[in-house]
């Protein structure tokens, strides 16, 4: 039996998207009724997402996407996988597609230069560059890019207070080049740094994403993998799976080393949360990946 394979889409734009909430259930029916699950988020800002499904089902959703007023140009950086990297579809409306809580921050006023990856590398090596990770601590740990800063923010919300702690290094960059996934905290972030009074401040188009679909692996600058936001949890140059698991007691990505170590307990502890939590969270979550399980194999002997 030939392999389904699913199509997969980042995407997001900032623009004006009038009663953003009347698009929520249109395009949780459309998606529902062409296969396609994953999340997106609608405001009145823009929309932002990753779906999967079968490439053509995930094309009319794309195609309802567009058809909002200003988005017919709508981009998106694609992927394939041999399995759905999403278990529903789920769309919200919030007031913010990428949540920053700082209302002056807005890409649709201001936004820092686009760099194309082809033209990153000589950027971030040029003297006096500062790099800015603007992911969280668990993405930029399994892979950045040579030379980066990274603010360990736990969240997004966390990298204003970054940004005022550094103010005085990164007032004394010749450039500031930042980047992250697939863009969006990127023009988030540098619409806060203009705001801010910064100068020369740039960032990667398209993300990692799209450095690691354009890129050549031989003249690449990136170390690791990337996380991603779904089922594969990492990807490596062509947009292709890592290697990868993740912890689903701390959510954490984890490597072979430490699914080997004596504290990793599938869905309960890993190397890296074992001396976080509780006995009573450890049998909490010794109980949710019991019912996680006999819900597996209640599906299993229902499907045959």
């Amino acid at each position: 039996m030939t392999t389904l394979r699913y199509r997969i889409a980042a995407l997001y734009k900032f623009g004006h998207i009038n009663n953003a909430v009347r698009h929520q259930p249109r395009l949780k029916t459309l998606a529902v009724a062409n296969g396609v699950s994953g999340t997106l988020i609608v405001a009145e800002e823009g929309i932002n997402g990753t779906i999967a499904g079968p490439p053509d089902g995930l094309e009319a959703v794309l195609d309802g996407i567009r058809i909002i007023p200003g988005f017919d140009d709508l981009e998106v950086k694609e992927s394939w996988s041999n399995e759905q990297p999403f278990t529903r579809m789920k769309v919200h409306h919030k007031p913010e597609i990428v949540t920053m809580g700082v209302p002056a921050a807005d890409p649709r006023v201001q936004v820092g230069e686009y760099v194309e990856p082809g033209d990153w590398n000589a950027l971030i090596a040029e003297p006096g560059v500062v790099v800015v990770d603007t992911r969280n601590h668990y993405e930029s740990r399994i892979g950045t890019f040579t030379g980066s800063d990274f603010p360990n923010t736990d969240n997004f919300r966390e990298f204003p207070e970054w940004v005022e702690a550094n103010q005085d290094r990164l007032k004394g960059a010749s450039k500031i080049a930042m980047f992250c996934t697939g863009g969006i905290r990127c023009e988030r972030a540098t619409a806060h740094m203009i705001e801010q009074g910064f100068d020369n401040v740039h960032h990667l188009k398209g993300g990692i994403l799209r450095y690691l679909e354009t890129v050549p692996e031989s003249e690449s600058a990136w170390q690791g993998e990337c996380f991603v936001f779904d089922q594969r949890v990492s990807v490596v140059h062509g947009v292709e799976q890592g290697t990868y698991d993740i912890c689903y007691a701390c959510r954490e990505p984890i490597d072979d080393a430490d699914k080997n170590s004596p504290s990793f307990v599938v869905g309960v502890s890993c190397p890296l949360c074992v001396d976080k939590t509780t006995d009573e969270q450890k049998r909490n979550f010794a109980e949710r990946q019991k019912q996680l399980r006999l819900a597996r194999e209640r599906a299993l002997v229902e499907s045959e």
